[in-house]
């Protein structure tokens, strides 16, 4: 079964990590949008809640939403619960927009999980209950993204 740690080792950090440099104030992309794909309720909304000061946030639970809010909504990120879904759904959300963020949530992501999911196409890899963590990852994502395109 091999391993299994609860942190990404420092050296997988370090090689793919990308440092937040820029602080960011509540309000800060308060016209852009995060879509988060999360089944379980309490989870969503716990999930939202730490998005929505900085984001209008679209809460949904199924695959064919999310297919109907990207293509109206053309959120600047997705996050979405690796537990719930495939890391098939990463690839294909990855391959049919390679430059939207897409930040996975996990109760307990190993060093596999995460490697599997940046490998799948992700951006990150969070606990599930790390709501600062996610929105971090997010707001990373989000300015990596879009010095790609500047």
């Amino acid at each position: 079964m091999g391993l299994r740690f609860s942190q990404p080792s420092r050296s997988l950090v370090k090689r793919f990590a990308v440092p937040l440099t820029t602080v960011f104030r509540s309000g800060d992309f308060m016209g852009q949008s995060v879509v988060v794909l999360e089944k379980d309720p309490r989870v969503g909304r716990s999930l939202a809640g730490g998005l929505r000061p900085h984001f209008s946030v679209q809460l949904i639970n199924s695959r064919e939403e999310l297919r109907d809010q990207l293509a109206h909504t053309r959120p600047e990120a997705i996050v979405l619960n690796i537990e719930q879904w495939l890391l098939t759904d990463v690839e294909h959300l990855h391959h049919d927009f390679p430059k939207l963020p897409i930040v996975c949530t996990h109760r307990i992501p190993d060093e596999e999980m995460w490697m599997a999911a940046l490998e799948a196409g992700a951006s990150d890899i969070c606990p599930t209950d790390d709501v600062a963590g996610v929105l971090t990852s997010v707001l990373r994502s989000m300015a990596v993204s879009q010095r790609a395109v500047a």
